[in-house]
């Protein structure tokens, strides 16, 4: 178990709450966001909310893939699936996902064939294997996983697949945390940045944060200790008046991210004119879409898709928790009519969904005493 339980070390993670506690000791409340949602799971799972003082207080940010993406994008990949002779892969969190006619899911039921993969390049394979079907993997994610769908479009283009091509849902980080930002009565003080994210792009990405916003931020890695050392480097920020990037997972992440992967995706893909977000509207360049070179694997030059604007369920507020507005039990269906085996919006269906570690773990703090805690 090296480098797993040295980052759980119950020594160290006292030692690191003492920290916090007297860095916060007599100040105002400091509200900090992380903006990844696996930060959001750690932070409930292993109770850290618990060693905090009540002086720092944690929100949600829109760092979770599958929960920003809208209904409209949802019954664009069912259309495809449901072309004959087609095949739509994508990962098992967005076949869940519920859009205006139901989820993927249900679209298999209804005789479409959807298949869960575990990378893009599965789902090349599995044109490889059945080249008598066309194959359509549903790319998703923040510039994480964006490598991935560009080597295998490399591929696909190097192999001469003309029976594969990617339906690119893949969105950037810095427009909705530029959107956060310049939202009128944020009560945000400092961020969390996510750790795998910033293997890809690098620390420096988030410079304008503190030179526009006047808001430090610490990029971190996943595990307890992490988390509790990058709340701690704010808080110390804080404390001696500084307002900076720091890197707190120096273990992956460089200033100047990863160029390898970074030409991989310029050279597939580039900026779309706008992208519809879930809870934030339609933000400009905040998305990316096949390169014209690659047009013969886009599946939205292939298919005619409907590209419906739809709007979330009026019960669901799936937006505000992505925005730090709402903590996921101040939302009226939570743990009710919205649950993960019936969820309304993406939040409680993502495992990285901050609704779905809510109700997982059961650690929300305020949560109103009729909530059952669950292990």
């Amino acid at each position: 178990m090296r480098f797993v339980d040295e980052y759980r070390d119950p020594a160290l993670a006292r030692a690191l709450s003492a920290e916090i506690h007297g860095l916060a000791a007599g100040r105002e409340t400091v509200r900090i966001m992380e903006v990844c949602g696996g930060h959001t799971h750690t932070i409930y799972r292993h109770g850290l909310e618990d060693l905090l003082p009540p002086e720092v207080e944690l929100v949600h940010g829109p760092g979770c893939p599958v929960c920003v993406i809208p209904m409209g994008r949802v019954d664009d990949a069912i259309a495809i699936a449901e072309h004959e002779g087609v095949t739509l892969a994508t990962f098992g969190d967005m076949m869940r996902v519920p859009g205006g006619r139901g989820t993927l899911l249900e679209a298999k039921a209804r005789g479409a064939d959807v298949r869960m993969v575990y990378s893009p390049l599965d789902a090349l394979a599995l044109a490889r294997r059945e080249p008598d079907r066309h194959v359509c993997f549903f790319a998703i994610g923040f510039e994480t996983t964006a490598p991935a769908t560009a080597v295998t479009l490399r591929r696909a283009r190097d192999l001469g697949m003309t029976n594969f091509s990617v339906f690119c849902n893949h969105v950037l980080i810095e427009p909705p945390l530029r959107a956060i930002l310049e939202t009128p009565g944020l009560r945000v003080d400092a961020f969390i940045g996510p750790g795998h994210v910033s293997s890809v792009i690098g620390s420096d990405r988030y410079r304008f944060i503190p030179q526009q916003f006047g808001r430090p931020i610490v990029v971190s890695a996943f595990e307890p200790v992490d988390l509790l050392q990058a709340i701690a480097m704010l808080l110390r920020q804080r404390s001696e008046g500084r307002c900076e990037v720091e890197n707190q997972y120096t273990r992956v992440v460089r200033q100047e991210g990863n160029p390898r992967a970074l030409e991989a995706i310029a050279e597939t893909m580039e900026e779309r004119e706008d992208f519809e977000w879930r809870g934030l509207g339609t933000l400009p360049r905040s998305a990316l879409r096949l390169r014209t070179p690659f047009a013969a694997w886009d599946a939205e030059t292939l298919f005619a898709l409907p590209g419906a604007r739809i709007e979330d369920p009026r019960a669901c507020r799936c937006g505000e928790v992505l925005t730090g507005q709402l903590k996921p039990w101040e939302c009226g269906v939570f743990g009710t009519a919205c649950t993960p085996e019936r969820p309304l919006g993406t939040c409680m269906v993502s495992s990285e969904g901050a609704c779905a570690a809510y109700y997982a773990y059961g650690r929300a703090r305020h949560a109103p005493a009729e909530l059952p805690a669950r292990a």
